[in-house]
């Protein structure tokens, strides 16, 4: 039993009738003669579930909101209540594809029940079949999204045979292997940084916000083998969130002051007269005295992108060859994060000129960044992450050879080593979307990057999490949802988020099924814009997931179809002398 982190409970509060928290992934496979069906994945799973927590612990409230959830853990979830099947009608293209997709990411997941989904969707063109997984971002980040995919993956047809679940904690069979319920049949249908070489490894000691470790109480998870932890009692957890309001003045004057010196790199703050020197004060308070590099101002154009959003999802998705992408990289001397960013940059720049929409500013964008600590279940923790990746949650570990994720680090980490929950931090950097030279376009973008990797790997953005602390808990549950909006109208922090997550350059399989590709999809919310692009690279291809609101982004095939273009306007070794 652990109490969810102040950032963990956030992604909870942000969630209303037109916000859904969860992060989520498309895998396209080849079944393999039909080994990727409903059965072989209830089979998986059962055999499975319990080497990731995102997939077995559950939500305990304290009552009346009064303080932060709880994660326990009790008997396996019953499979019926998260493999769903789903037959598209034909043709079975990627457009109605990602039109299913859609629907279903629009939908949030319950929370009296572990925070996750799986929908196998067959009736694709050629015989292939896809795999929708969706987990709450309250339960993982890159890192542990990376550990429940590695629990699921294998390096080969053959499936491995894992550590098999201490007993009396495996799902239940029905007569013909599977267990009864919506998993049963097909159901009708209505019809988410690549190898940045160059990244820094920044690692921190601070916890960011109100992170400080909550000590475990009664008998450990039916999952890992001990009894059901139903967590502490209603009365017990009154008691503790007393205790925490008592001491909230504290903890949150000293998240305020940590978020302060960060005020200079904040968006929209950093504008602010007297901003420098606020943050200046306030790092002289807690006694830091390393040196930061400056950054540019932060102050996001107004967009087409920016404003309330919907409950309706559109999206799209694609891919572009990453040997291409690393040979535009060699010929600029830049990163292939560099080039990533460029491309979005690209398509950005393209869509909104199409619609005389073209600020004369750069937009801002937040790119998630992750230091995530591994370490023991005693909690000795070794640094380990990337420089910039994603908060969307997605990634891959696979087996022996493993592709870390994103978050910045703590969670919960279990017996076994596997983790649960988000430290996520961010990168704010212009994007120079009102460059009209590519070549220029992609220096600028270089620079913006190492500017804002050089200010990280000094002093790593905590201002995130410390924000989330600011507020009592009962506070923030109802208001989050008001000033999210507010926010979208009166002073949009930035234009959106872009994530880029590195993925291995080999093949992974799915109960024997090859997977071809996987695009990763994220979160929109009122605050952080109406559209996310997030890219995995995977197997040789940058996979794309951009997820859109409608009536922020009237056309999100096009600017994908920008996306994939954007790559021929980068010229190369090959294509003679750059300017």
């Amino acid at each position: 039993m652990r109490q969810l982190t102040a950032l963990d409970a956030q992604f909870l509060h942000v969630e209303c009738a037109t916000t859904t928290a969860h992060v989520a992934g498309l895998a396209i496979l080849d079944p393999a003669d039909g080994s990727v069906s409903r059965e072989s994945l209830a089979a998986l799973l059962r055999q499975r579930i319990h080497l990731s927590p995102a997939l077995f612990l559950r939500l305990a409230p304290v009552p009346w909101g009064l303080d932060r959830p709880y994660w326990v853990a009790g008997p396996a979830p019953d499979i019926d209540d998260h493999l769903f099947e789903t037959v598209l009608p034909a043709p079975g293209d990627h457009r109605r594809l990602a039109e299913e997709v859609a629907r279903i990411h629009a939908r949030r997941l319950d929370r009296t029940r572990p925070l996750w989904e799986m929908h196998l969707i067959r009736g694709l063109a050629g015989g292939l079949v896809a795999v929708y997984t969706k987990v709450h971002h309250a339960a993982i980040d890159g890192v542990s999204g990376a550990e429940t995919l590695a629990a699921l993956l294998d390096l080969t047809p053959t499936p491995h045979r894992p550590v098999p679940p201490p007993a009396g904690t495996t799902p239940a069979a029905g007569p013909d292997g599977t267990r009864s319920g919506k998993v049963g049949g097909p159901q009708p249908t209505t019809g988410e940084r690549a190898g940045d070489d160059n990244a820094p490894q920044p690692t921190t000691d601070q916890r960011a916000g109100d992170n400080t470790p909550q000590p475990t109480t009664g008998g450990r998870a039916g999952m890992d083998g001990g009894p059901a932890d139903a967590g502490p009692g209603a009365g017990q957890m009154v008691v503790g969130a007393v205790v925490r309001s008592v001491t909230y003045p504290v903890r949150a004057v000293a998240a305020a002051v940590r978020a302060a010196g960060d005020l200079d790199a904040i968006p929209l703050v950093s504008t602010l007269p007297g901003a420098g020197l606020i943050a200046r004060a306030a790092r002289m308070v807690t006694r830091d005295s390393r040196s930061r590099p400056a950054l540019p101002a932060l102050t996001p154009p107004r967009t087409p992108l920016n404003g309330p959003i919907s409950a309706r999802r559109h999206l799209a998705f694609g891919s572009v060859p990453l040997k291409d992408v690393k040979k535009a990289a060699r010929a600029h001397g830049v990163s292939v994060n560099d080039v990533v960013m460029t491309l979005c940059a690209t398509a950005l720049r393209s869509w909104l000129a199409e619609r005389d929409a073209l600020p004369d500013q750069p937009l801002v964008v937040a790119v998630p960044v992750a230091v995530r600590k591994t370490g023991t279940e005693d909690g000795t923790e070794t640094a380990s992450g990337t420089g910039s990746g994603t908060a969307s949650g997605t990634g891959t570990a696979t087996g022996s050879r493993t592709a870390s994720g994103t978050g910045t680090a703590t969670g919960t980490r279990t017996r076994g080593g596997a983790t649960v929950g988000n430290r996520i931090s961010a990168m704010v950097v212009p994007l120079p979307t009102n460059v009209a030279d590519p070549v220029e376009r992609l220096r600028r973008t270089g620079e913006a990057m190492r500017a804002a990797k050089r200010r990280f790997a000094v002093a790593p953005a905590r201002w995130v999490g410390d924000l989330c602390s600011l507020l009592p808990a009962p506070l923030t549950e109802l208001a989050t949802p008001a000033i999210f909006r507010l926010a979208s109208v009166a002073f949009p922090p930035i234009n959106l988020i872009i994530s880029n997550v590195p993925g291995p350059q080999f093949p992974l399989y799915l109960c024997g099924g090859r997977v071809l590709s996987y695009y990763p999809l994220s979160v929109l919310t009122d605050l952080t814009g109406g559209v996310n692009i997030t890219c995995f690279s995977y197997d040789g291809m940058l996979d794309f997931g951009v997820v859109a609101c409608p009536e922020r982004m009237d056309d999100v095939w096009g600017l994908l179809g920008h996306l994939q273009r954007a790559l021929d306007e980068l010229p190369t070794a090959e294509d003679g002398p750059t300017a």
